[in-house]
């Protein structure tokens, strides 16, 4: 899918193709006005149908309207561009996602910010020491922080100095002090590559040299395959450095950037600074500031969330993608992609290096290795030779809780030895709130989203009902409001809160803290986890998949999981493989010190093969029955799906869209289309929605296929089709 575009300096007069960031498949003529000389991936205003907009040049004219029809650029973004890997990138996704290359574009340029006039203040230096002048305790000691050379804002100058403004202002009417406006943005740190880094042992050394072999030597991915704790991070931060050495800008990306407290910790003894960071949580300057710096390559390296794919490099030599298989890499709406598989295109249009990591690797990418597609390193082994957690399945039919409760007396006898020893356990269960469900003992009723095919999830600590699909929520009432019974509410199932609950009950004087989605919601709440668990200022971490990805804490040395079998019901393509890998990861998180870990998994299923795989550390058992069952039903990555979510406030149009679809699909010994039917949750914020989904073979090429599919099909307005290929949720 690379598109060649033809390179050359366009100079006045010339006809040029112009790329904006509006959902649309049309590159717009324009002509170069006298005084411009541009280039392919040049940044620039245009006035287009009433607004100006900044758009992209994108190669030749492809329109034969006359001269006299087109406008002129209105002006070029001066040292902005996008490199020509770059704008293939954006030609790539948008054809493989079968989305609107303009929206692409757009997720490039999301920083209206940056095209802006950068913010100016003011600020001081020291201009001329006059010896003839006398000068106070305090005009002495403001001079003496100016000596180093550097040029202060009056607020950072005041508060070094401890001093006035009006001081500052002496000096300058002396003409001591000059004064002048200067551009406000964020300066970035240079990682230092030739710091030394953590000590590796031989296993370490063999697989980071590996890595740093392949930097420099054009495209090419490498696998690392590590179990929790072999120090997967460090071998990576030795290729990191080589990439650095190389003078090339490295991106590494995160499943959630809220989590990597520890991991910015990390990077910052290895490398002696903090690296620039992309995510939601930065505020609205920094991303300007960053999105900038990334340009002019004034930023070394980049950790962020997936839409850092999307950032405009200048000399991108090296993607790190930690924790390859997690889902969240998936994005789920606007254009739908997978930023693995994304930063692997990204890097092969570029050229370079991609290091994948992982303690449990998804399949495809293990299919992707048995292949030959990519390289391997393995790290088999603890760093320190510390012993993996011994794992053991607590069979539910045999050993019950007690009525009401949640943990079992197994899993209650192993919290207690973990607390006795003054050592720290984790219990995980992935469900936030109290309870997924509340009904009405009385008559039935469940309480529901009134805008998504829902139940209401019940957090009694704010003391309100919840959907987790759009947000709406009401106040805990105190009777039903279906039969107007009292006290006739009952909690079904459990939550975290609901644990905790239990876990007051049972161990009322050991100090926890709750971990979710909820409660660590960005990288400030997230360095605070971190450091109660660090300082030893909690005993217990209860938490959901959140506490599953990359910490490590010495003192856990018991992990609970009081569901195993939550992650198994749906019918889900990929629901036993993350089942695996989830339960797998939160079992990594114990015995990572210099104390042995333990794992309880309570189940009503041990004799599944994801527990016995489990239980017996065979993970290749596991992986090789996943790839048969995969393969006999030609499901990837042994086959190609695209899903298709119609959706619209009208239920009738819906219906009767999905079934004109369904109608016209494809059909042949090939290809075969199911549905259209209802999408499991088949009302989301309002809209009701049906699903219908493509089955091909491997090597069938779907995107020209949809597109013919789709040609001529008339889609009511307020009707909207949503396509994803390679689905992961199937909700």
């Amino acid at each position: 899918m690379e598109h060649r575009r033809i390179i050359k300096n366009f100079t006045p007069g010339n006809r040029v193709a112009v790329f904006l960031p509006i959902p649309s498949t049309c590159k717009f003529d324009y002509l170069v006005p006298a005084g411009l000389s541009l280039r392919v991936g040049d940044l620039v205003k245009v006035s287009f149908r009433g607004r100006r907009l900044i758009g992209v040049i994108w190669g030749n004219a492809v329109s034969n309207l006359t001269e006299s029809r087109l406008k002129r650029i209105d002006e070029k973004i001066e040292s902005l561009r996008l490199r020509e890997d770059q704008c293939r990138f954006v030609d790539w996704v948008a054809e493989y996602t079968i989305s609107s290359p303009g929206a692409v574009l757009r997720m490039v340029l999301n920083v209206p910010s940056v095209f802006q006039k950068l913010p100016e203040k003011t600020v001081f230096f020291l201009k001329n020491i006059n010896p003839d002048i006398a000068l106070t305790k305090t005009g002495l000691r403001i001079i003496a922080i100016l000596s180093d050379g550097l040029a202060r804002s009056g607020g950072q100058l005041s508060s070094e100095a401890e001093c006035s403004r009006g001081a500052i202002k002496r000096l300058v009417d002396k003409g001591i002090i000059g004064k002048r406006k200067s551009v406000n943005c964020l300066k970035f740190e240079s990682p230092d590559y030739t710091r030394s880094g953590f000590r590796l042992n031989s296993q370490q050394e063999c697989v980071a040299e590996n890595l740093k072999r392949n930097i420099n030597q054009g495209f090419n991915v490498t696998l690392v395959d590590g179990v929790p704790g072999a120090g997967k991070t460090e071998v990576y931060f030795e290729a990191l450095g080589e990439a650095l050495k190389h003078n090339y800008q490295v991106l590494v990306l995160l499943p959630e950037i809220a989590l990597g407290a520890q991991w910015m910790e990390r990077f910052q003894r290895r490398f002696g600074c903090f690296p620039g960071q992309w995510h939601s949580d930065v505020t609205k300057s920094r991303r300007r500031d960053t999105w900038r710096a990334v340009s002019h390559g004034e930023v070394s390296v980049i950790v962020g969330a997936r839409s850092a794919l999307f950032l405009p490099f200048k000399n991108l030599g090296l993607i790190i993608v930690d924790e390859e298989h997690e889902q969240s890499y998936k994005q789920e709406d606007g254009v739908i992609y997978n930023a693995r598989d994304m930063a692997i295109v990204r890097a092969r249009l570029g050229n370079f290096s991609v290091i994948l990591v992982s303690g449990t690797p998804s399949l495809e990418t293990t299919i992707n290795v048995k292949r030959g597609r990519y390289n391997v390193q393995h790290l088999r082994l603890r760093h320190g030779n510390l012993l993996p957690p011994s794992i053991q399945l607590v069979d539910l039919r045999k050993s019950p809780p007690k009525h009401g409760n949640w943990l079992s007396p197994v899993m209650e006898k192993s919290l207690t030895k973990t607390f006795m020893a003054r050592e720290q356990a984790v219990l995980f269960i992935n469900r936030r709130g109290y309870a997924p469900l509340t009904l009405c003992k009385s008559c039935g009723y469940r309480f529901h989203c009134p805008d998504c095919a829902a139940w209401l999830v019940e957090h009694r600590w704010a003391n309100r009902l919840q959907c987790h699909y759009c947000g709406y929520k009401i106040k805990l009432p105190s009777v039903c409001p279906s039969c107007g019974a009292l006290e006739s509410l009952t909690s079904c199932g459990p939550g975290v809160e609901r644990l905790a609950e239990e876990v007051e009950e049972r161990f009322p004087n050991i100090r926890y803290i709750v971990a979710t989605s909820d409660t660590i919601n960005s990288p400030r709440t997230a360095i605070d986890l971190v450091r109660k668990i660090e300082d030893y200022e909690v005993d217990l971490i209860i938490g959901t998949q959140i506490i599953a990805k990359g910490y490590h804490f010495p003192l856990i040395t018991f992990v609970g999981v009081v569901d195993a079998d939550l992650g198994l019901s749906g019918g889900d393509l990929r629901a036993a493989e993350r089942t695996y890998q989830l339960l797998y990861q939160v079992v990594g998180r114990a015995g990572r010190g210099e104390r042995s870990g333990k794992a309880l998994l309570q189940t009503y299923l041990p004799d599944h093969p994801i527990m016995v795989a489990l239980a017996n550390g065979n993970r290749e058992e596991f992986l090789n029955a996943e790839s048969v069952s995969r393969r006999l039903n030609g499901m990837p990555p042994f086959g190609r799906l695209v899903s298709f979510i119609v959706s619209g406030r009208d239920e009738q149009a819906v219906d009767s869209t999905a079934r004109y679809l369904g109608h016209a699909a494809p059909q042949n010994e090939k290809i075969r289309v199911l549905g259209p039917a209802p999408a499991p949750i088949s009302l989301l914020r309002g809209r009701h929605r049906r699903r219908l989904l493509l089955i091909a073979s491997r090597d069938t090429f779907v995107q020209p296929l949809v597109a013919r599919w789709f040609e001529g099909i008339s889609i009511p307005n307020k009707v909207r089709i949503q396509i994803d290929v390679d689905p992961y949720s199937f909700l």
